[in-house]
């Protein structure tokens, strides 16, 4: 097989792509980022050439880019690395807003070029053997569903993530951090939302000693394109919850509760008495197995994505043929948490999800660039909370300064 010469932008997350590009046969060539202290120790550790400047970067001899940068800014790096001929995976979020969703869409059209959204949580061993049992038939056609990231961290460690006062995180509403409790019902079911009523969970306090303005909770409805409704829930309020549900038409199987990232990682399925077939148990609780690859799959973050999502990527260039999380599922999974924002500022005001498939549909949204981040170039500014723009107090902005200095990041 031809070796895939891979570029990562991003030193801080994107190192987890870069050290694993080899597992899949990609080979790391270059590396972009503008924190050069950061930069300078990537260089020394994989050997390879380094930029500040993301268009000389570009002009580096590579076949594909891997963005793992700031999580709002996705969007206009990979439309111009697609424009430069580069296949792009994009970690986490395909656009931060709908216009961007667009020309996303409209530019992979016009490349012909491999999109995919780098979203690792599908690919755990337990939600990969949910989507084997579900594509099995045995609970039937999803009915319901709920998937939950809430991942709680101590002041410290979010200071520590976010660094400024006008950090991503500091001013992203929850409900656009929904792909990690979405993307693995999306995968496991094969349906796609086509409706989203929001609510955000607004509590202040919560965001004590941290830069943060925005909310720290939310509850998001979809309607599926099966008429199947899924809750999804999250994001940094106490209680962490990584966990998935699904109700089949013929029983249900679920990601088991209990202590640990991903709780114990049993898998439970069962059955109504008069659903099951003969010989078939009510109920059965079980360690799922990898599929394959487990030795290198066992090895990787985020419970194995972080393999799985390089594998996929390198797989679609080789064969010619778009991943599952495509530009059209990368942007509609992305654009359920924006609409779901404009929802609950409204007070979970049903929002249609468009098809983004569809130029008709597009067109009426090309010029959305509704947008909550400081540094986004619009005229439709959202607040960051339900509440409006609720200022950090100064003695959090002097306990976040405290940890920004020993990172030696001055603000």
């Amino acid at each position: 097989m031809k070796t895939i010469k891979v570029g990562v932008v991003g030193v801080r997350r994107g190192m987890s792509f870069a050290t694993g590009a080899r597992y899949a046969g990609m080979k790391l060539v270059a590396i972009c980022d503008t924190w050069e202290e950061k930069l300078k120790e990537a260089e020394k550790l994989l050997k390879v050439k380094t930029y500040t400047d993301y268009d000389r970067f570009l002009e580096h001899d590579m076949d594909a880019v891997i963005l793992a940068n700031y999580f709002h800014q996705h969007g206009p790096l990979a439309i111009k690395a697609l424009k430069a001929g580069k296949h792009v995976m994009s970690e986490t979020s395909s656009n931060s807003t709908i216009a961007e969703g667009v020309e996303l869409c409209r530019t992979v059209e016009k490349t012909g070029l491999v999109y995919m959204l780098a979203e690792n949580y599908p690919y755990t061993v337990f939600n990969m053997e949910m989507r084997r049992v579900y594509k099995s038939g045995e609970i039937g056609e999803v009915t319901y569903a709920e998937g939950e990231y809430n991942h709680p961290m101590s002041p410290e460690s979010r200071c520590l993530l976010a660094p400024g006062i006008n950090h991503w995180r500091n001013w992203m509403p929850p409900t656009y951090y929904c792909t990690h409790a979405l993307a693995p019902l999306v995968y496991i079911t094969e349906t796609m939302p086509v409706k989203v009523n929001g609510l955000s969970i607004a509590r202040p306090s919560i965001n004590h000693n941290t830069a943060r303005r925005a909310d720290p909770g939310f509850v998001i409805l979809c309607r599926m394109n099966n008429g199947a409704i899924f809750r999804i829930f999250g994001l940094i309020l106490p209680g962490h919850s990584n966990w998935y549900r699904i109700h089949g038409e013929k029983g249900g199987m679920e990601l088991t509760r209990g202590p640990g990232y991903f709780g114990p990682g049993l898998i439970r399925i069962w059955h109504e008495h008069w659903t099951r077939k003969k010989g078939q148990p009510l109920e059965r609780t079980y360690l799922p197995e990898w599929p394959e690859k487990e030795k290198l799959a066992a090895k990787a973050g985020h419970g194995g994505g972080d393999f799985w999502v390089n594998w996929y990527f390198a797989q679609a260039i080789r064969t010619k043929k778009q991943p599952f999380f495509d530009v059209y599922k990368g942007v509609a999974l992305s654009s359920v948490g924006i609409l779901a924002w404009k929802s609950a500022l409204e007070d979970g005001k049903p929002y249609d999800v468009p098809d983004f498939r569809k130029e008709a549909e597009r067109k009426k949204y090309e010029k959305d660039d509704a947008s909550p981040f400081p540094d986004a170039k619009t005229k439709n500014r959202l607040p960051p909370s339900i509440l409006g723009l609720v200022e950090p107090r100064d003695r959090d902005i002097d306990f976040a300064k405290k940890i920004w200095k020993k990172m030696n990041y001055e603000q």
